[in-house]
């Protein structure tokens, strides 16, 4: 009999050790799973996962919606921690099992071993009496459950230690998973804040270069203007001075056509201008006299004559007149005999 319930508990205790560890296995296996179907840890192990020799790796672009990227994360927290719940239960339950177990194990052994009793009692058997064998049977039974109290606090032990592990290990995935997670929002942000100061200095240099363009084509607005007032002035200075010679040359034609074709030998030279100016000058008052005004260019300034006269006498009266006319101011008219050019 005690052989038998020997037997019986070391198959209830092997049994409950093997379901233990295939629960334990099955749920780190499932976590993994679902640590591994979230698009972060995929994306990692993705990453992580080495290229082919000569072919260049590709990394996975940076989620830049931060919304987005918590709301991800936040659901899989939530997934591992119902993952872990769920094992927690299954553990528990499987204890309750192994307790309940062990406790009909030990409600039998202590029922077989009252019916001993009562029957050694019934059949009026002293302590004296008591085989050997019997008593060596009962030490060898307390060494069993002694062995078997030893054993299951060592796997009691042991499942502790296991579920330590399973804690310390869950603690460093969820760790490396803030770590990591902390890492990519720092990255996006990161990223959000190169984008907006590139953004910046892309605008700050259009803006520059719009002005340094407004800058430049105004100042070639203005060159351009400056150069057209200059052309305007210089095209009219060359009119006035064509014009000036033009007149000139057509005085001198006349003049020389009067002293040189004409029968008329005498002039009243009015006065010896210094320079052309002082001669146009001269000349206009006597023309608005109704003179006839002719210069003549000489070495030592500009002649202004009054004539030619046919003769002296008339020449002369000439220059009565215009020396007794206040208004024009010349005293000093006097009558000269004009030789033309080509009898010098």
């Amino acid at each position: 009999m005690n052989s038998k319930q020997r037997w019986m508990g070391g198959v209830v205790l092997l049994g409950g050790g093997v379901l233990l560890a295939a629960l334990l296995l099955k749920g780190k296996e499932e976590i993994y799973q679902n640590e591994l179907n979230t698009p972060e840890l995929a994306a990692q192990v993705t990453q992580q996962k080495p290229a082919p020799e000569g072919e260049m790796v590709q990394l996975q672009a940076l989620t830049v919606d931060v919304e987005t990227e918590k709301r991800l994360l936040e659901e899989q927290r939530r997934g591992r921690e119902k993952a872990v719940a769920e094992q927690e239960a299954r553990a528990a339950e499987f204890l309750v099992m192994q307790q309940q177990a062990e406790a009909d194990a030990a409600r039998k052994a202590a029922e077989e071993y009252a019916a001993l009793n009562a029957h050694r009692t019934g059949a009026q058997q002293s302590s004296d009496n008591i085989p050997p064998e019997l008593i060596e049977d009962e030490k060898v039974k307390q060494k069993r459950l002694a062995e078997e109290k030893v054993l299951a606090q060592k796997k009691l032990d042991q499942q502790k230690a296991q579920q330590q592990r399973t804690d310390a290990d869950k603690k460093a995935l969820e760790d490396h998973r803030k770590v990591e997670a902390d890492k990519k929002l720092a990255d996006i942000k990161a990223a959000e804040k190169k984008a907006a100061e590139k953004k910046a200095a892309d605008e700050k240099a259009k803006q520059a270069a719009e002005v340094k363009r407004k800058a430049a084509e105004k100042q070639e607005a203005e060159k351009k203007a400056e150069a057209e007032q200059k052309a305007l002035a210089e095209k009219k200075k060359a009119e006035e001075k064509r014009e000036a010679d033009a007149k000139k040359k057509a005085e001198a034609e006349k003049a020389r056509d009067l002293l040189e074709n004409g029968d008329k030998q005498w002039m009243v030279q009015v006065a010896l201008a210094a320079n052309e100016a002082n001669a146009d000058a001269v000349a206009s008052k006597l023309r608005a006299k109704g003179y006839k005004v002719t210069k003549s260019p000489t070495s030592k300034g500009i002649r202004i004559m009054v004539g030619p006269s046919k003769d002296r006498d008339s020449a002369d009266a000439a220059r009565k007149k215009i020396n007794n006319d206040a208004s024009l101011g010349m005293k000093s008219a006097w009558v000269i005999e004009w030789v033309p050019l080509d009898k010098r």
